[in-house]
């Protein structure tokens, strides 16, 4: 039997925002068969939770990720004021997945409850914030949604907000694309540290990842990243960031999409498991097999078709198993190296 997976990244609260028609909530849990995932198909491919990101698109943002633009424009920034509103309606879309269930899906607060629901075969969920434009400099929309259940919180996504600079998306290109974290910035790194929740820095620029490092008392963690020597893309890891990830017990997730796994940046070529197998072992080699795991980004990127959507985990432990992976390896990677730094970095 295969293991189950528990994922670091995806944006299926978008993809369910943006309906336009029918019930978006009842859609996932029937399976409407759109996207990636919904949750007939993360129990068919034995996908058992992972981070659900609360994620409010730039205006303009037509979310076709299908073209071969290596260096499209930089995305414009997202005023507090119209962020909040659609944050609020992404987490609401969560709550109601879990109320509405029947006991087959949960909001986890704790390393515990991921624990249980996967021995009970419930799906864990993760709600986390991929971009921070909806908290506040008072830091007092943070304290609300800790409240609600908020665990993880990306401080930028690929644009500058009050937090500091997300990475644009460029090819070829260093993540070193700009200044640090802001004076915000670092009090939300502070404040996320003493509420327990983790701090995101795929998306963050190279320096703002170093101001983490600086001041951050957790594990460093990048939900849904790959190493840049391997494909130069300005949202990739160095080999020093990858190291830094290992030698603080941290934890980068393998990211799916096309674009962040090939050597030529390409988003459309029809890939197998070869570049994931490539990343998987350097990261490995860098961080250490304790520190690595999955980031999907499911339902927000093109993946290899080898693996389509969710019903395709099998296969890719499979694939992992084929190339020499030990099924010890196999089962940190899968889920236990996210649940283990989820209980050191959120204190249980």
């Amino acid at each position: 039997m295969s293991e189950l997976v528990f994922d670091g990244h995806n944006d299926v609260l978008l993809r369910l925002w943006l309906k336009k028609q029918g019930d978006p909530v009842r859609d996932f849990l029937d399976g409407d068969g759109k996207g990636h995932m919904d949750l007939p198909r993360m129990i068919k491919g034995g996908m058992a939770g992972g981070f659900f990101a609360i994620f409010v698109p730039s205006a303009g943002d037509d979310h076709d990720d299908d073209d071969d633009v290596l260096n499209p424009p930089p995305a414009p920034e997202v005023p507090k004021n119209l962020s909040l509103p659609v944050a609020m309606q992404m987490a609401a879309l969560l709550l109601r997945i879990a109320r509405e269930s029947g006991g087959r899906f949960k909001v986890c607060r704790t390393a515990q409850e991921i624990r249980d629901c996967l021995a009970d075969g419930v799906i864990a969920a993760i709600m986390h914030i991929e971009g921070a434009e909806c908290i506040d400099a008072d830091l007092a929309a943070l304290e609300v949604l800790h409240a609600a259940g908020l665990r993880s919180v990306g401080p930028v996504w690929s644009r500058p907000n009050i937090f500091g600079h997300g990475v644009p998306f460029r090819f070829p290109s260093s993540p070193n694309t700009g200044p640090g974290l802001t004076e915000a910035g670092k009090a939300l790194v502070k404040a996320c540290n003493r509420l327990g929740i983790l701090v995101d820095l795929s998306h963050l620029n190279e320096k703002g990842f170093w101001d983490v490092a600086e001041i951050s008392s957790a594990p460093l963690m990048a939900t849904h990243s790959n190493a840049h020597a391997l494909a130069a893309s300005s949202r990739n890891l160095t080999d020093r960031q990858l190291k830094a990830i290992g030698e603080t017990g941290g934890l980068v997730g393998l990211n799916f999409a096309n674009g962040f796994l090939r050597a030529d940046g390409s988003w459309r070529s029809p890939n197998g498991f070869d570049e994931m197998l490539r990343h998987l072992d350097y990261m490995i080699s860098l961080a250490g097999e304790d520190h690595v795991g999955f980031g999907s980004d499911f339902d927000g990127c093109r993946l290899p078709a080898a693996i389509g959507d969710a019903t395709g985990l099998p296969r890719l432990l499979d694939a992992l198993t084929g190339h020499g992976f030990g099924q010890e390896l196999v089962r940190k990677l899968a889920h236990g190296n996210w649940i283990r730094v989820l209980e050191r970095t959120w204190g249980g």
